[in-house]
């Protein structure tokens, strides 16, 4: 059975290249019918963040990544680790390591300088005594040969022996290090496949020398670059390698941001717009490319205007509730008003914003609109614009197309000495939606009202 997992440290935010970490190991897992799997990697004590743990899950709930059977937390697996750590020190193949914090330090600070350092690394590596000082373990690393794995995208990966220091397995306090405990779980949880950032490829080698220590099957790996800005750097929180979370409150649709970052760093053909089902069904890490992909937010806005012109309406007026506070639910023209903005929004935020600014009057206007189209001739249009509406009744868009028509025929003007100011004191701009779909969503009497406003302030 294939059995994938994302195994984020609960130190901070889940950011987007995380997510997509996630994506690809759940991709795969679904797609062959396998578990993806979801363990807090949470040894180091003194960093965990609750909050951070609850923003993961928050995540993958707003997504819709489903995780099988129950979450891991290695925080509660530290006898499981103490028990495999005593079986290595049993083999001979780790050891009690007492070199001091100073003596460390020298021999980083050598290596700083590219010296042969005054004190072995390895010195208690064959020291067959017990002294009573503080003491790490660590793993004997071959001293001689290649380490070697063939990498489900970037090829066979070799490595000498040597350019590995006998790396701790456990500190001082007792507590395991990650590489030692990321091979114990994977194998705990029957992993088959590892999908993970490229800035783990070093780690391998060390977790591939525990997995011989053990003599265990070793997953396939697959090493995915990382995801850069639209320059080529590294990501910042400005370029948007931000909380999962903040692209919902951007409004953004989970659907939009998946299929973003499954097409960063993976395609099939020319294809852009991918369902979840496409994606399952064609998503093959080994077409994963070997070049790091680069974030771009316009791609981003494009796909999630996309996904808001093929939602719901319902859809859309929940989340606008939810997560705007902007309650159009019981608005009698709500779906002339979502269906106009669905064609003009990027985001959900953006249409929560028109939607207000279209329900809300105007409480100042555009001064250079007011000057440019609000002249003597053009206020008194509206004042016998509102005149002439008194007896009628117009309800949908066409209704209000076909009241404007006879307005400028009875009067023999162009549309323009109407309809700009008439939006100006709608919006207090002239920019927005149809004008006849405005008009209906506000309906008459607000209409009346809105032209009143404006002329008592002019």
């Amino acid at each position: 059975m294939v059995v994938t997992r994302f195994a984020p440290s609960p130190t901070g935010y889940l950011h987007i290249g995380g997510l997509r970490t996630a994506l690809f190991n759940w991709l795969f897992a679904r797609k062959n019918n396998g578990k993806f799997r979801l363990r807090i990697e949470d040894t180091d004590l003194s960093r965990n963040k609750q909050e951070a743990v609850d923003a993961i899950i928050k995540a993958f709930n707003w997504t819709g990544l489903n995780y099988d059977d129950e979450v891991v937390f290695q925080s509660e697996r530290f006898d499981i680790y103490k028990k495999y750590i005593n079986e290595l020190l049993k083999k001979g193949l780790a050891y009690k390591c007492y070199l001091t914090k100073e003596e460390l330090e020298k021999i980083r600070e050598a290596k700083l300088k590219g010296e042969k350092p005054p004190i072995d690394i390895r010195k208690y590596r064959d020291f067959k005594g017990e002294l009573d000082k503080p003491y790490v373990i660590r793993f004997k690393t071959p001293l001689e040969g290649k380490i070697c794995f063939e990498d489900g995208v970037k090829g066979k990966q070799c490595v000498d022996a040597s350019e590995i220091e006998d790396f701790v397995i456990a500190r001082s306090d007792g507590t395991p290090t990650y590489n030692f405990v990321v091979v114990i779980d994977d194998k705990e949880m029957g992993m088959s496949d590892i999908i993970r950032g490229d800035d783990h490829l070093r780690n391998t080698f060390k977790q591939l020398l525990i997995y011989k220590a053990f003599g265990w099957d070793v997953p396939n790996f697959y090493h995915v670059p990382m995801i850069h800005n639209e320059k080529g750097a590294k990501m910042s929180k400005r370029d948007g390698a931000v909380d999962v979370m903040e692209y919902k409150k951007e409004g953004y649709l989970p659907e939009a941001l998946l299929n973003f970052l499954v097409r960063l760093g993976w395609s099939y053909g020319d294809q852009e717009i991918f369902s979840i089902e496409e994606m399952i069904n064609l998503f093959d890490p080994k077409d994963i490319n070997k070049a790091p992909s680069r974030f771009n937010k316009e791609k981003l806005d494009w796909l999630n205007s996309h996904y808001i012109k093929n939602s719901p309406n319902e859809r859309i007026e929940r989340i606008l509730r939810d997560d705007f506070g902007v309650d159009i639910v019981n608005h009698d023209k709500k779906e002339i008003l979502i269906d106009e903005l669905k064609e003009r929004v990027k985001t959900l935020k953006e249409m929560a914003r028109e939607i207000e600014k279209i329900l809300t009057p105007p409480s100042e206007y555009n001064e250079k609109a007011i000057k440019k189209f609000l002249k003597e001739d053009a206020i008194n249009n509206l004042r016998e614009f509102i005149e002439f509406l008194k007896d009628k009744d117009p309800k949908l868009p066409p209704d209000w197309h076909k009241v404007m028509d006879e307005f400028l025929k009875q009067k023999e003007i162009k549309p323009k000495f109407l309809m700009p100011p008439l939006r100006i004191a709608m919006v207090g701009d002239t920019k927005g939606i149809d004008l006849a779909a405005l008009l209906s969503v506000l309906g008459k009497e607000e209409v009346i009202k809105r032209v009143n406003t404006l002329l008592s302030k002019i």
